[in-house]
């Protein structure tokens, strides 16, 4: 089985990039960590550079986990690119990490979720940035 993880290398990434790496852990599969660019990749903070992209595979690898590293470039289409990848690599699962959101934020999903969430033809997993208890 292979795992796709929607990886940024924000906060929510990381959370996104810890749960794939459970979930593969607990049913021996491998992740395909996919980055993807909302377009020009030198404005796109969440394009990750080549040392986040290897500190991700470090910490997989670290925990015994294989994984394969694909970054799509420019198409503006995030959520198309997590769905063709999920098509075209076979996988099981996709994990994404969520931000949290003001009380209206709450009534929808940021597009890309939403749209993975609806459209995936596999199960998601949706990871929130986990919190102190003293908040």
């Amino acid at each position: 089985m292979k795992i796709l993880v929607g990886y940024v290398p924000t906060p929510e990434g990381e959370a996104a990039l810890e749960a794939a790496g459970a979930e593969a852990l607990l049913r021996g599969a491998s992740i395909l960590l996919l980055n993807t660019s909302r377009g020009d990749t030198f404005l796109d903070n969440r394009y990750a550079n080549s040392e986040e992209l290897a500190a991700a595979e470090t910490k997989l690898r670290e925990r015994g986990v294989e994984v394969t590293i694909k970054q799509a470039v420019g198409s503006g289409d995030v959520a198309g690119e997590l769905l063709k990848a999920a098509a075209e690599e076979e996988v099981g699962l996709i994990v994404l990490g969520l931000r949290r959101r003001s009380p209206v934020g709450k009534l929808i999903l940021g597009s890309t979720a939403q749209r993975v969430l609806l459209e995936a033809p596999v199960p998601v997993l949706a990871v929130k940035v986990p919190t102190s208890r003293d908040d």
